[in-house]
């Protein structure tokens, strides 16, 4: 394990080729600061360059809270200046969704308003039993505005609607019914380890060009899908990795992948 300087309370490591952000803010349950939102970006924009780096982690410090959301102690919790178009979190977003590694949520305890954004934009997610997941918005006066977007493809809509509306939370067993997190476990450790197996021995060259294929077509309709896809196909087939797998498999061998 390989650590970087704590940065505006997120806690940087790399655990082998895994890249762990932890929000290191326990003592306020891992709520967001505009520097956390910056260097979350920041992180995750600098992964994808670097091949050997196969996942990146998002959890909270402790066992209580995985994000509880904006800072709403202080006085811009929101936003730092009216006059920029693009805020922390929207950007967050956007990186995220850029991202060619896959993002893992590791989900050890509430889970709210800003937090569902961080779950929300993760491409799979495990959780402890005792999780709780939430937008309570409307309580303070506001809206889970930029929550939304990427929140809204993942939860039925009209309890999503119900979320928003009244503020009320979900239980993690709730949360896996509406596909919110892939699994819960009352060890989230062990359920992520789990999971990690059995992404990490793939193919990171199918991993990365895939990924990048489901967020393309997330928003086309189907004949613009289907002319990006049948494209892609003929390229994921050019690889290396795809030329091992395949000689792997008629050799009846695990594939030694590359990368490339």
């Amino acid at each position: 394990m390989s650590d970087t300087p704590e940065s505006a309370g997120l806690l940087v490591q790399e655990r082998g080729n895994v890249l762990w952000l932890t929000i290191d803010r326990e003592e306020r349950r891992n709520v967001l600061s505009h520097g956390v939102l910056a260097a979350m970006s920041q992180a995750i924009d600098a992964a994808q360059s670097r091949r050997e780096l196969r996942a990146i982690v998002i959890t909270g410090a402790g066992s209580k809270a995985f994000c509880s959301g904006a800072d709403l102690q202080s006085a811009q919790a929101f936003t730092t200046d009216y006059s920029e178009p693009v805020g922390h979190l929207a950007q967050l977003l956007r990186r995220a969704r850029a991202s060619n590694l896959p993002l893992i949520a590791r989900v050890n305890g509430a889970c709210m308003a800003g937090g569902m954004g961080l779950l929300a934009m993760c491409d799979l997610a495990v959780a402890c039993s005792h999780a709780v997941f939430g937008l309570p918005e409307v309580k303070v006066g506001v809206f889970p505005a930029q929550v939304l977007t990427v929140l809204q493809h993942l939860i039925p809509r009209r309890k999503l609607a119900e979320m928003c509306l009244t503020g009320e939370p979900l239980t993690s067993a709730q949360a896996l019914e509406y596909d919110l997190v892939n699994y819960v476990a009352d060890d989230v450790d062990a359920a992520l380890d789990w999971l990690m197996g059995r992404l990490l021995d793939k193919s990171p060259a199918a991993i990365r060009r895939g990924l990048y294929t489901m967020k393309g077509i997330q928003a086309m309709s189907f004949e613009e899908s289907m002319a990006f896809t049948e494209s892609q196909i003929a390229l994921f087939t050019l690889t290396d990795d795809a030329r091992e797998g395949q000689l792997a498999f008629r050799q009846k061998r695990k594939p030694e992948w590359k990368g490339s």
